[in-house]
């Protein structure tokens, strides 16, 4: 089966579910997410495209008091793509037993997506030690997160502001985070219909952005 098209806004599916089959390779994976569809397991397959779909929307992040003290301590050093593997590897030891969806076979495909210059990485450092980092998916205009960790308290967070930060600077349309938790609602994360979600996506990718590259 190919990957989903347009059709997608018009399935009634409240779970997300969209189909299972396919492959992860690389213009597999760019086509399903070019339709609104991410992959969530391996054995089988599976695709899914929730109602409603949560976004960061890129003119506003909420800055928890707490989280303001923080940066302004300055306490990591942010870079981009320079530990894709070590992010990704991170965010699978993250989830563990039932959790674990970021299997060997996620971390083949997403470096694979890495190399053709479509997934991409952000790193949170205290010298020269990871401790914390975000993963996900650009095309076009948009941004789709896939995951994070963090090794130390706020490490992801703040990772996650600056990523937000630069992203707006690039001028993306779109940060895609799939599905809301309390971190990402305590940051200002909102949940939007499938529908609108899919007419803004299609913009999104014919627009041609440069993902943001360390100083």
């Amino acid at each position: 089966m190919a990957p989903p098209n347009e059709t997608t806004e018009e399935l009634e599916l409240p779970s997300g579910l969209v189909f299972s089959g396919g492959t992860l390779e690389v213009e597999y994976l760019l086509g399903a997410y070019r339709s609104g569809c991410y992959p969530w397991t391996v054995d089988p397959i599976t695709w899914w495209s929730p109602d409603p779909r949560a976004v960061f929307e890129l003119d506003t992040f909420h800055v928890p008091r707490s989280l303001k003290r923080r940066l302004r301590q300055n306490p990591f050093r942010i870079t981009y793509d320079q530990a894709f593997k070590q992010v990704i590897r991170g965010c699978a030891d993250r989830t563990t037993g039932e959790n674990s969806w970021i299997t060997e076979e996620f971390i083949d495909a997403y470096r694979r997506l890495h190399a053709r210059g479509h997934a991409h990485s952000v790193e949170a450092w205290q010298d020269d030690r990871l401790v914390g980092g975000i993963y996900g998916v650009s095309i076009g205009g948009l941004f789709a997160g896939e995951s994070m960790f963090h090794r130390e308290s706020d490490a992801s967070k703040i990772a996650l502001y600056e990523l937000h930060r630069s992203l707006n600077r690039s001028g993306y349309t779109l940060f895609d985070i799939q599905m809301i938790t309390p971190v990402t609602a305590l940051l200002g994360a909102v949940e939007i219909p499938r529908t609108q979600y899919l007419s803004r996506l299609r913009r999104a990718v014919r627009l041609s952005r440069q993902f943001p590259r360390s100083l």
